[in-house]
């Protein structure tokens, strides 16, 4: 198996999308996903990228992939936040997860950042193993908090 941790290009997209709806799908939100291979390119490779994308190619074929953004925080000033890493189900156990994750890390590293967070999901036991055993901190008192297009819609009009 010929693996290779590299940066996402722009050609890489079809297969991130994909891979994204792999991961709603585990998520158990399948119709979820809205973006397009067009607004990941727009986004990931225009003039000022929101983005960066790790992929995880075996055989010449992307298995895996990992997205990434900065954050500031108040306290620790440019953090790294991670949005997705995800590995094709039939490639899962094979390294590439572990792979991506510590690209992630190094990356975070290299850009001397005091931070790289995320969230996982109550019910994903393997992966809060998984964070634990890396030396992660899972935050308990700490709620994710959302607004989706609905209600940022219902607040504007009901404020304004």
């Amino acid at each position: 198996m010929n693996t290779i941790i590299r940066d996402a290009r722009k050609e890489d997209m079809p297969a991130v999308l994909e891979l994204i709806k792999e991961l709603a799908a585990f998520e158990k939100e399948p119709d979820a996903v809205i973006t397009t291979v067009e607004t990941l390119e727009k986004e990931g490779f225009g003039e000022h990228p929101l983005f960066h994308v790790f992929v995880a190619e075996v055989d010449g074929k992307i298995e895996g992939m990992a997205l990434v953004y900065y954050r500031f925080s108040t306290w620790k000033g440019r953090t790294l936040h991670l949005e997705d890493l995800i590995v094709r189900e039939e490639k899962r156990g094979t390294g590439l997860g572990n792979a991506l994750y510590r690209k992630v890390i190094e990356y975070a590293k290299s850009q001397g950042l005091k931070r790289v967070e995320w969230v996982v999901l109550d019910w994903n036991q393997h992966a809060i193993d998984f964070y634990h055993r890396s030396g992660a901190n899972i935050l308990k008192d700490w709620y994710t908090v959302q607004m989706d297009e609905n209600g940022i819609t219902k607040f504007v009009e009901t404020n304004s």
